[in-house]
């Protein structure tokens, strides 16, 4: 499902693709912004759960000509999805086998603002270890960010970080039982996106930049010295973020290993790992061009990518269809709608309890503060998946036995 908006009385310098029933106003009006950017390329193409946030919406994908933009990357570098299918099935795990694993989880796993309380070190990844970058000292030297956090990052590394991130306990549709896990860069990621887009408004403001101040798309020439450390730093901070997924589950892998007293891996059992935050060089439509996406996959012909639902609803390992008209990219997730204040005040607590007790899925929601991350909180997965048909195919249909909120 598709809806093309052009007005040439708003000055766009090109239309915008739209894969959704409705987006909201404040993300219509951010992506008019980054339609009449005049560094935008082709078109800008808005996944199905598009909604507001800073500077570009989460959801929005667009490509641009010799710029990079740091706030249409977000300050959550990396982050992204892994899943994997394990040998358990859904009789090895009973209510009180996952609130345990759940429980122990949670020992092993900081969540929120919590962090290691020592560094973690390269053997800290027995199962997933792939000598990612954030072991890699020799390279950071020439990261003034990194090599600043550097320290202070390997105490996140394996930490869950709080918002809209998870872990979870799922199965597919023949009953075997899949871990998936959503979350990012932690504190360095930010680190990183703060000092380059204040870099970026600064220089910016020097070069009378046509771009409005309000529009919050400070950008970087990518001739520029500061766009190649941000790029460096940017990519660093997106592998930072795989190896952040891949020692968190280890740690789990290991928890249910030893709980349920099982192997948990056959032989041709994979790791399926995708970002939805970063900018990287892609050819489109006969041209070189930097394609940022904030909340929106990758979705090449044939490449597989995880959408996960909200807490308590579906999550899909998919296929993507290579699209082009959406820079073969789909939606990241289910997409909220409404805010993380509306949702505390609106949302009805033994309702959203109930919706996950009804299902036996073993959660953490308490309070009214806990409806920030509710059902009711996002758009349904099931509308989200039907309107970017043509984007992806589903492959694995997951639903939750048990979530950890960060």
């Amino acid at each position: 499902m598709k809806k093309i908006i052009y007005t040439p009385e708003d000055n766009m310098n090109v239309p915008i693709k739209i894969w959704a029933d409705n987006v909201e106003d404040g993300a219509i009006k951010q992506l008019i912004n980054l339609s009449k950017l005049p560094f935008i390329f082709k078109h800008v193409a808005a996944m199905p759960d598009c909604h507001q946030g800073y500077g570009m919406p989460i959801g929005g994908v667009m490509a641009t000509n010799k710029v990079i933009i740091p706030n249409a990357v977000g300050v959550d570098i990396g982050c992204g999805m892994c899943a994997v299918k394990t040998s358990l099935t859904v009789k090895d795990l009973d209510i009180e086998t996952l609130k345990t694993i759940i429980s122990k989880i949670r020992d092993v796993i900081p969540v929120g603002f919590n962090h290691h309380t020592e560094q973690q070190k390269e053997n800290s990844m027995p199962l997933f270890n792939t000598l990612l970058p954030f072991i890699a000292r020799e390279k950071i030297d020439e990261m003034k960010i990194v090599a600043q956090e550097f320290k202070s990052a390997l105490t996140q590394i394996g930490t869950l970080g709080g918002g809209n991130h998870f872990i979870e306990i799922q199965k597919d549709t023949e009953d075997n039982v899949w871990i998936m896990i959503h979350s990012g860069s932690r504190n360095l990621g930010y680190k990183v996106a703060k000092y380059y887009n204040d870099i970026a408004k600064k220089l910016n403001k020097r070069w009378h930049s046509e771009v409005p101040e309000e529009w919050e798309l400070a950008f970087l020439p990518i001739e520029t010295k500061e766009a190649y450390d941000y790029l460096q730093e940017m990519n660093y901070c997106v592998e930072f973020a795989l190896a952040n997924r891949y020692l968190m589950m280890d740690r789990i892998v290991e928890v249910l290993t030893e709980i349920t007293e099982k192997s948990l891996f056959n032989k041709n059992d994979t790791l399926i790992n995708i970002a939805h935050n970063y900018a990287r060089f892609e050819h489109h439509f006969g041209k070189d061009v930097i394609v940022h996406r904030k909340g929106a996959t990758s979705a090449k012909l044939g490449e597989i990518g995880i959408i996960p639902g909200s807490q308590g609803t579906k999550s899909y390992i998919v296929r993507g269809l290579g699209n082009k008209e959406s820079f073969e990219s789909c939606s990241h997730g289910a997409g909220r709608k409404m805010g993380r204040k509306a949702a505390c005040k609106n949302l009805n607590l033994e309702e959203e309890i109930q919706r996950l007790d009804k299902q036996n899925i073993v959660h953490g929601i308490r309070t009214v503060n806990d409806l920030d991350e509710a059902s009711g909180a996002y758009k349904d997965i099931t509308t989200v998946m039907q309107n970017q048909n043509d984007l992806v195919e589903i492959l694995v249909e997951l639903t939750p036995l048990a979530v950890v909120k960060g």
